[in-house]
């Protein structure tokens, strides 16, 4: 246990505090058993260490960080962990990648059971639904997404400003205003195409030229080991994935035609399916229904994005499609906190209320003339007016 907390010391000594995610406060602490899940890359450690830092650091005694992938777990249970820690006055326990550990949920159920005195905060993939199941964490533990940077923590950082989040219902009724607010600290248009092209995982800060390329590994490890370990996925399709990704991120957005894209593929029109419905679990996709029930994991979605606009620049050399990448951004920045459907009419119904046409600053009304509740996301304009709102406006939601 030593060993665990010298590393632990160690790698707290490294963080910063001068810029914490907004998530951090939205967390409410004083549960006793709090789950972060979120792709690879959007943050999750450095929250757990700048929490410890901001909160605990004046009693480090009975505080401990391990990530459950150490080599130490090899010849170590959790639940012994746990016990020695405890007996020697421990009360504040944080997990880090739990799903790395075999059978992490159920040892969890059993701690939260037998040591009420202990607090444990556990981070892990976005699949972590899948093994929770099989402990029943969900009536004990208190479960936060976490996404990659908005472009208004993109430009905290990058200005050193601070600038209050908005509704969606402010954005909608007084853009103007915002915009106008926003704009008296900062010009976000100078800063926007940056962030669309690598501003969205927090660690673009540490080597920007290494940006894309390490982007590209963590979308590999992704596809290699957590969709084969929480998925079952054989590794000999990984690359039919990459290819099917890759054709997402060159499209102008992605209609898939599943008949064609399966044999053209080689794969059968139900196991392509299933990718679609993988790769949106794991963080890489988002995936546009119609429908507002419950998506049956066989249902062919009308529109995939990529999850994110720096995805886009990691997977491929090609010049990305303007449009794809607007509305990649939209989809984002809305998907996290409200519900984001397809539209007929425009590109996207969200909330089941509000309909959206993204397009550039010139982009007209036509489209959704004679439509209640509908807008225009345009890009590249500082300021909008009546129903036509700034694409980068958007990115304030959270």
């Amino acid at each position: 246990m030593e060993e665990l907390v010298e590393k632990f010391r160690f790698k707290l000594s490294l963080i910063s505090t001068d810029f914490v995610r907004s998530l951090e406060a939205e967390i409410n602490w004083k549960a006793r058993l709090i789950g972060v899940k979120g792709a690879r890359g959007v943050g999750k450690t450095t929250l757990l260490l700048q929490h410890i830092q901001l909160h605990h650091s004046e009693n480090l005694d009975k505080v401990l960080y391990v990530s459950l992938d150490s080599i130490w777990f090899s010849n170590n249970t959790l639940v012994d962990l746990v016990d020695n820690f405890v007996k020697k006055g421990g009360e504040f326990l944080f997990l880090d990648e739990v799903h790395r550990y075999d059978n992490w949920s159920q040892e969890l159920k059993n701690i939260y059971d037998d040591y009420p005195m202990l607090q444990v905060v556990f981070t892990g993939s976005s699949l972590l639904h899948i093994l929770n199941a099989r402990a029943d964490l969900s009536r004990r533990s208190i479960t936060y997404t976490m996404q990659g940077l908005s472009f208004r923590e993109y430009l905290s950082i990058e200005t050193g400003q601070t600038f209050a989040k908005l509704t969606l219902e402010s954005i909608l009724s007084n853009h103007a205003k915002e915009a106008t607010l926003i704009h008296s600290k900062v010009k976000p248009l100078h800063y926007f195409d940056r962030y669309l092209k690598q501003g969205y995982y927090p660690f673009y800060k540490e080597e920007l030229d290494l940006y894309l390329p390490r982007l590209e590994e963590i979308i590999n490890m992704m596809l290699e080991i957590e969709l084969p370990l929480l998925r079952g996925l054989d590794l000999a399709y990984v690359h039919k994935i990459k290819q099917l990704l890759l054709i997402i991120s060159e499209s102008v957005p992605f209609v898939p035609n599943v008949t064609k894209l399966s044999q053209k593929m080689g794969i059968a029109r139900s196991t392509l399916l299933m990718y679609f419905h993988y790769l949106a679990e794991i963080g890489l996709t988002i995936n546009m229904f119609k429908e507002s029930g419950g998506i049956s994991k066989l249902q062919k979605p009308l529109k995939v994005y990529l999850e994110n606009t720096n995805l886009m620049y990691a997977l491929t050399s090609k010049a990305a499609n303007t449009g794809n990448v607007r509305e990649t951004f939209f989809a984002n920045q809305l998907a996290y906190k409200h519900k984001v459907m397809y539209s007929s009419k425009g590109d996207f119904l969200v909330n089941e209320q509000y309909v959206f046409e993204i397009g550039g600053k010139d982009k007209s009304i036509k489209q959704i003339e004679g439509i209640e509740n509908a807008f225009i996301a345009a890009d590249a304009i500082e300021y909008g007016f009546q129903n036509k709102i700034p694409l980068w406006l958007f990115g304030f939601l959270y």
